[in-house]
């Protein structure tokens, strides 16, 4: 009697650690399912923030293209308004001149001339083997040396990756693109000058500034051309402090 009491105890307590063994494994699978659903959600979440800012963006960039065609249709019927007024009245036939070459010494028209094109790039090395990876990339003091001795050398007109530098152009660091005139841009890094490419040229002389970058392993190449289109300004030039004196 005694022994059949000892196999029924024994009997339940096997069941009880089955039955607590199937708890814990469905308790598991439980906790495993809801974690992937969570990261499931997760992911979906993402992905629907992601399209939705990605859209965002085109949406933004076609009202900017069209505003852009806007523009550049109110210019050239500008333009044609101009021609008009001025075809027999020599007096505005000159003013006309003088805005068409204030507007080409500002940056407010494209240009086309002889000069050279500039191309800086990052560095092809490893990063990890040199001790500053900082070195191996083009930074905006780069970009603002040669465009000052590009200055200095008579260029008459300059751009960065077609975005035109005029006087209220900003070359700042963002990380590892710099900003132009407010735009991203990233390496390499495209500067044409308009000017006389044989001073031009002396950018890269013997221990000038593209011999420089050249030893601290940045990519640096010029090259002359006979046939350089510089683009507009497509910003507004504001000016709020300086005022014309009567």
């Amino acid at each position: 009697m005694e022994e059949n009491n000892n196999k029924k105890v024994l009997n339940k307590k096997m069941i009880s650690i089955v039955l607590g063994l199937m708890c814990f494994a469905l308790t598991l699978g439980i906790c495993v399912q809801i974690k992937t659903v969570e990261e499931s959600n997760s992911t979906v979440s993402h992905n629907y923030e992601e399209n939705n800012l990605r859209a965002e963006v085109l949406k933004y960039k076609e009202k900017y293209d069209n505003k852009y065609k806007d523009l550049e249709r109110a210019e050239k019927e500008l333009e044609e308004k101009r021609q008009d007024s001025t075809k027999n009245n020599s007096e505005l036939t000159e003013k006309e001149e003088q805005i068409k070459e204030g507007n080409k010494q500002i940056g407010l028209a494209e240009v086309t001339g002889e000069g050279v094109i500039v191309t800086l790039s990052d560095s092809k090395k490893d990063s990890n083997n040199v001790l500053n990876p900082n070195t191996l990339l083009v930074h905006d003091v780069d970009i603002l040396g040669v465009v000052n001795e590009l200055k200095n050398a008579g260029a008459e007109a300059i751009s960065i990756n077609e975005q035109r530098v005029i006087p209220t152009t900003s070359i700042s660091c963002g990380g590892n693109i710099i900003y132009i005139n407010g735009e991203k841009v990233g390496s390499p890094f495209e500067i044409k000058a308009i000017g006389l490419p044989e001073q031009l040229a002396g950018l890269s002389r013997p221990g000038g500034y593209l011999e420089i970058l050249k030893n601290a392993s940045v990519g640096a190449n010029l090259k002359k051309s006979n046939n350089i289109t510089i683009p507009k300004y497509t910003g507004v030039v504001d000016y709020k402090y300086a005022k014309t004196i009567k």
